[in-house]
């Protein structure tokens, strides 16, 4: 007998504010993040392939600071400070992840903030590559002293929404950011195929796949279509 598929129950999941991570969560910048930090391994004598297991999520100093332990922290500011200006002028191949405009739209007038690993020029320059709405609360890489998966920006994220931690859900695709958003007392929805591996509370492979409502007391609700599971064929 061929496959057949089991329709999974919707998840939802109520907040009083949502922390957004920007890559690979709102604006799909992998080309970019990966043409450059490519670049930056081969320059060092470093497998790239290695080194992207690691960039996503976290600023380029932390990055660089596990890719070449020994090295002076001093030295990957300086050239975190390079690579952020390489990355700032290039947009080519940013696009937003899928459903990621309806779901900005959606979630104006709401509580949420951007908690990004990018510098505020960075951010700036890929939302509006990706053309997107650049929220009005946003914690950036100048506003923590530590990197994810340190959970210092959702904490601040929460704060400037005058928000209890555990009443705020994130969005991260990452291991990084999820690894954050757990450790700051969060639940964690994980964005694309990234995030799965790395246990957030709920995933969803896209944006389009979330329909945010409202409840009567005023709470964010969010119902997350999961996909149709296939059963196993039959024999017979």
């Amino acid at each position: 007998m061929p496959a057949s598929t089991t329709t999974t129950a919707p998840v939802v999941l109520t907040a009083e504010a949502l922390l957004l991570d920007m890559d690979g969560t709102l604006v799909n910048s992998d080309a970019v993040v990966e043409r450059c930090w490519r670049e930056w391994a081969v320059s060092h004598g470093l497998d790239p392939e290695e080194a992207l297991k690691v960039v996503h999520g976290r600023q380029g100093y932390a990055t660089m600071a596990i890719l070449l332990p020994e090295r002076p922290m001093e030295l990957n500011h300086a050239e975190n400070s390079v690579m952020l200006a390489r990355e700032t002028a290039d947009t080519d191949g940013v696009v937003p992840v899928g459903g990621a405009a309806q779901f900005m739209a959606a979630i104006d007038g709401l509580p949420h903030a951007l908690v990004t690993s990018a510098d505020a020029a960075l951010a700036t320059a890929r939302m509006t590559a990706a053309a997107l709405r650049m929220p009005d609360v946003r914690v950036t890489a100048e506003c923590v002293k530590a990197s994810k998966p340190d959970p210092e920006g959702f904490l601040m994220g929460a704060a400037e929404l005058g928000v209890d931690p555990a009443d705020c859900i994130v969005f991260e695709d990452s291991a990084a950011g999820i690894a954050a958003g757990l450790a700051a007392g969060m639940r964690v929805i994980g964005i694309g195929p990234r995030a799965a591996a790395h246990a957030p509370t709920a995933h969803v492979q896209d944006l389009t796949s979330i329909r945010v409502t409202t409840t009567e007391t005023g709470s964010i609700e969010l119902t997350l279509k999961q996909p149709a599971q296939a059963n196993r064929p039959g024999h017979g």
